[in-house]
């Protein structure tokens, strides 16, 4: 009995110490890794640091060697043509593909990617989803009137994988909030 007793503290113990430490246990999930260059280029091209990382938590899970099975690569899954273009509009130093693997150069590229993308649609919502499935896409959804352009009904955009990546980003967006502010 009393060993039952014992292991019980022990348990209830370790339960009250997870609680009060929720948040540094939380925060090794929702990490914050390359913050050097997240903060530099969010704040170059005024958008949230925390939704940045956000979107590299969803997209490689802070992995910069990480290569998707439509040949995204790096922290914020860019593909190759997409960079280049961002890139030359900027005036940015792309040699190849293998730049997408530099972890500094893929958080420049994909930030103003994003950045671009906010502007052209107005909101983070429709800019996350142009960032998973395309701006024409996005762009053709809001023309039929299937999502509308200011984000509000964004449980109507129809690629369930979209649909689903939108939501967790903004999930993960409002915990980095909770977490970091």
């Amino acid at each position: 009995m009393r060993k039952i007793i014992l292991i019980l503290i022990i348990i209830i113990i370790s339960l009250i110490l997870i609680l009060l430490n929720i948040n540094n246990i939380l925060k090794l999930v929702y990490r914050q890794d390359y913050s050097e260059y997240v903060e530099k280029y969010a704040k170059e091209n005024n958008i949230d640091s925390l939704l940045v990382y956000a979107i590299i938590k969803a997209e490689s899970n802070f992995d910069d060697d990480a290569v998707s099975n439509k040949g995204a690569m790096g922290l914020m899954q860019l593909m190759d043509e997409t960079a280049k273009e961002v890139a030359t509009n900027e005036l940015m130093e792309y040699n190849s593909e293998e730049t997408l693997y530099n972890p500094e150069k893929n958080i420049q590229i994909g930030v103003k990617y994003f950045a671009d993308l906010k502007e052209i649609f107005g909101n983070d919502a429709i800019a996350i989803a142009a960032y998973n499935a395309g701006m024409g896409t996005v762009n053709s959804w809001i023309e039929e009137g299937i999502i509308k352009a200011d984000g509000s009904d964004i449980e109507n955009i129809p690629y369930k994988e979209t649909n689903m990546y939108v939501r967790k980003i903004l999930r993960d967006y409002n915990m980095y909030q909770r977490l970091y502010l």
